[in-house]
């Protein structure tokens, strides 16, 4: 007689899972907590901010902290000046790595591989260790206190991630493919644009995702590179002016780091779906 199976009561959840669920909610709790408190912060008044004994809710909130903020002179400036950078590396990004994924991949020439290895060198570099080498050559192009010497930094850091992740996504889709395409009659060109990026745009989404937060959230080439002209600072410069030499303005700081975390999540909820299956590999043969 074969030995009878366990029977599953409907409803009742294995210990493993329970487990497992218990921990991500422990991990999610943990990951949302510095947000909660900084949207908190931003919404409690002075004294609450300043006492001795916080609490982690507020009875009486306030606007006052972001009244400061967007009252400040050139913030709008800033906001702007943060989205054009981010938008030029995001899509400049995208197109390159797309361009360069695809002939990496589909295509045998000389010192392929040492260029593969390169592109993973250049992500061990730190960033802190080039940040002088950059403010002399954006020097000698001329590109400094403008928007271009914050464009092309990120546009070469976010290029090497991009181009080594999309190169699983194009090998993904399979040669047979497009020689299907070649003999029904379609350009290589066409091939390329109308079958195999709309196959590859998940793992376009997935790198445009960290080109755009690591763009965004940027201070240190803002604030090497914009020396005087401050018209060409971006949103996170825009936070200095509540440090002050006496007394910090934590409210304020918190209030406009929370007008910074809104475009970053309302980027999430637009490309959520892509960026979920670009994560885990989308592409099917």
């Amino acid at each position: 007689m074969r030995p009878s199976r366990a029977l599953r009561v409907p409803g009742v959840r294995r210990p493993g899972r329970l487990a497992a669920e218990a921990a991500t909610l422990l991990v999610a709790v943990a990951v949302a907590f510095p947000l909660y408190w900084m949207l908190l912060s931003a919404l409690k008044p002075a004294g609450e901010i300043q006492s001795a004994r916080p609490r982690p809710w507020t009875l009486s909130p306030s606007l006052d902290s972001f009244r400061r903020v967007f009252e400040q002179q050139d913030f709008g400036r800033y906001f702007l000046n943060s989205l054009l950078v981010a938008g030029t590396v995001v899509l400049a990004s995208a197109v390159i790595a797309f361009l360069a994924a695809t002939a990496v991949t589909r295509f045998r020439f000389r010192f392929r591989t040492t260029l593969l290895v390169m592109f993973l060198v250049a992500q061990m570099v730190p960033v802190e260790a080039l940040a002088i080498p950059l403010f002399f050559l954006m020097r000698d192009l001329g590109q400094l206190n403008t928007l271009g010497s914050l464009v092309l930094p990120h546009l070469a850091f976010s290029l090497p991630f991009a181009i080594w992740m999309l190169r699983g996504f194009v090998k993904a889709v399979p040669e047979a493919l497009e020689e299907q395409a070649t003999i029904d009659g379609a350009s290589r060109t066409r091939f390329l644009w109308q079958i195999l990026f709309p196959l590859v745009f998940p793992g376009l989404v997935a790198t445009s995702a960290f080109s755009f937060i690591s763009t965004w959230n940027d201070f240190l080439f803002a604030k090497s590179f914009i020396i005087s002209d401050t018209s060409q600072s971006t949103l996170p410069m825009a936070l200095l002016v509540f440090f002050k030499p006496d007394e910090n303005d934590w409210g304020g700081i918190m209030a406009g780091s929370t007008v910074m975390t809104v475009p970053v999540l309302v980027f999430f909820v637009l490309v959520q779906r892509r960026l979920v299956s670009g994560l885990g590999g989308a592409v099917k043969d």
